[in-house]
């Protein structure tokens, strides 16, 4: 009861909350549930991303509301920074949801060091946190109380063993890395590197440059690494962004289809080039599984109701001969509109 009243001090009282937390109305919270009912909710859910425009970002969001929609007290509450570098946005976010007094908070970090001081803090105020997608340097069932994600090395691994068989384990291949301090994207990194470390022939270029948070910034650094030095066997880049980027630079320039294109995440476009053979290979996660999961698990954190403390969501290679396979159409064609109306 206490809580409730709280709750609504807090929307009464605006100036106390203001910027991305302030009390307005959430599209993300299920259409179905209107009037009273959105008004009873007892249990109150903050899904963090690391962005909200990319389509991997928008499965984490259906997979949060597939999870409330099986709970009759709960509401998912959505809220990301507008560009995925942008660590001080997501740090007040999670302030700004410690401080409203939220029951439970579900975060894809930014950053795995510059994150963690705010999930201590909720941890310490009583205020279970999931981190999915991307890892903290903290100490799970400690710091948070679970993580849910990708095994992103093993994600890494599948695209450099696939490359080493495109290239019949010789060749000259070009490494964009993603940004820095996102422990997923490293691990990935690194397992592609320890895979193709296994083929002598292949030559590793890794320049340590980075793509960004945005498929422009991705597009301008594949350009200027293109313009430099054009003559790859093969390229692989770590997510969504980069990969897209990438594409973008090689069309630019003829090489679309002619370099082994290897990428990570799908959407519409990615799926696109690979059906036209612009991309030989992308490392596709489950993001509305990692969503449901995390949502679910919050809820048992706050129900004090046993859960895994780590949680694999699984990890795929689509490539142009597996693509019509169900449990692969599954992966890259979720059903977005069904949970967020799109």
């Amino acid at each position: 009861m206490v809580h409730r009243i709280l709750i609504l001090l807090a929307c009464a009282l605006p100036i106390l909350l203001t910027g991305p937390l302030a009390c307005t109305s959430d599209s993300s919270t299920d259409g179905s549930k209107q009037g009273s009912q959105e008004a009873e909710a007892s249990l109150r859910i903050a899904v963090i991303p690391k962005g909200t425009t990319h389509e991997f970002w928008k499965s984490i969001h259906a997979g949060a509301i597939k999870a409330q929609r099986e709970f009759d007290n709960v509401e998912v509450v959505w809220r990301g920074p507008e560009r995925e570098d942008d660590r001080m946005q997501q740090i007040a976010l999670v302030d700004n949801f410690v401080s409203s007094g939220i029951d439970a908070i579900v975060l894809a970090p930014l950053d795995d060091k510059a994150l963690l001081g705010p999930t201590k803090l909720a941890t310490a105020k009583g205020i279970p946190v999931v981190v999915i997608d991307s890892g903290l340097t903290g100490k799970v069932g400690v710091d948070f109380a679970a993580y849910v994600a990708t095994d992103n090395q093993r994600g890494g691994e599948l695209a450099g063993e696939h490359m080493a068989q495109l290239l019949g384990g010789k060749g000259r291949v070009l490494l964009l890395r993603y940004q820095e301090g996102s422990a997923s994207t490293d691990l990935r990194e690194k397992g592609f590197v320890e895979a193709l470390s296994k083929s002598p022939g292949i030559e590793l270029i890794d320049l340590k440059r980075y793509a960004g948070a945005t498929r422009d910034s991705a597009q301008k650094e594949s350009e200027n690494l293109l313009e430099a030095d054009s003559s790859y066997d093969g390229i692989f880049c770590p997510n969504e962004s980069s990969t897209f980027g990438m594409l973008l630079a090689l069309r630019a320039r003829g090489l679309a289809g002619k370099v082994k294109f290897v990428g990570f995440d799908a959407s519409p476009g990615l799926i696109a080039a690979l059906r036209e053979k612009e991309i030989a290979g992308l490392v596709v996660q489950n993001p509305m599984k990692m969503g449901y999961l995390g949502t679910q698990v919050a809820v048992a954190a706050l129900r004090s109701e046993s859960f895994e403390s780590e949680v694999d969501t699984g990890v795929s290679l689509v490539t142009l001969e597996n693509l019509s396979n169900p449990e692969i159409t599954e992966l890259i064609e979720p059903p977005l509109s069904e949970y967020l109306g799109e």
